[in-house]
């Protein structure tokens, strides 16, 4: 449109110039001088749109996990927030969310609705990751260090629980924070923003650690590269998310409430 009226401004002066009753009608003088303007317009419209793109920030396409915050700063831009996680313990996404989620007591801003969803690994059955380093570097099933990251997630899911109560009571905002269980490793990692941005990134299964004389398998999350996909980017990429979210979705139906939560509940 902005190109058509360049060029149409570009035809009407110059025809005024040489058509004397055109001329008359608009009754001006400088036809030349605003056909030539309007025409170098015209043609600098697609190069000033060139130069615009080139310079656009480019989307981010791996982050590392430290910079969850950021994210979820982002997404409590909106009035309904939902913040989705599929992991280990969901340490990392816990720390970016309680301080964001603390703000709301005293500034909610736009938000006026956020729901939490946490997929974690059953620890209540057998791994081989987290385990013991065995002999020949095999994997050992450890019950107690199970329950150790078993109370840990149970230690996150109240402390958010609660924050959520506390913001609620107010309100002005409602929040929910819910914990379920899906069988198996800890080896995707996927954080979802509103359901428009996606973070995906495996687990480093070899990772180690030493606890009281003994190795144990047990990946670092915080140390996780992320690809990151938005429905702002290019058609593959809002395809990506669609995949994402609906896979999180089945999960999550499929999941079973932890037993603290069922005691609780008791």
């Amino acid at each position: 449109m902005t190109r058509v009226l360049l060029l149409g401004i570009f035809a009407t002066g110059l025809t005024a110039q040489f058509v004397k009753p055109v001329g008359d009608a608009l009754q001006g003088k400088a036809y030349l001088g605003g056909a030539l303007l309007s025409l170098v317009g015209y043609v600098l419209y697609d190069q000033v749109k060139e130069l615009n793109s080139s310079v656009r920030v480019p989307t981010r396409s791996l982050v590392n996990s430290s910079q969850l915050s950021s994210f979820v700063s982002e997404a409590f831009q909106s009035r309904t927030v939902e913040i989705r996680f599929l992991g280990y313990t969901g340490e990392t996404m816990h720390h970016a969310l309680f301080h964001r989620l603390e703000d709301l007591i005293d500034s909610p801003g736009p938000v006026r609705r956020v729901t939490v969803r946490m997929l974690v690994p059953d620890f209540g059955l057998p791994m081989i990751v987290p385990s013991k380093v065995g002999d020949d570097d095999s994997p050992e099933d450890d019950e107690d260090f199970r329950k150790r990251m078993e109370q840990r997630c149970r230690d996150y899911d109240d402390i958010l629980s609660e924050l959520a109560e506390r913001i609620t009571v107010g309100r002005r905002v409602s929040v929910e924070c819910e914990y379920r269980l899906y069988p198996g490793i800890p080896r995707d990692k996927i954080c979802i923003f509103n359901r428009e941005v996606v973070l995906h990134g495996l687990y480093d299964l070899s990772a180690r650690m030493r606890r009281h004389g003994d190795e144990y398998y047990d990946p670092k999350g915080y140390r996780t590269d992320l690809n990151v996909w938005s429905r702002e980017g290019t058609a593959a990429d809002e395809t990506a998310v669609s995949i994402w979210v609906k896979h999180f979705d089945d999960l999550w139906s499929l999941a079973r409430k932890p037993g603290w939560r069922q005691g609780a509940a008791a």
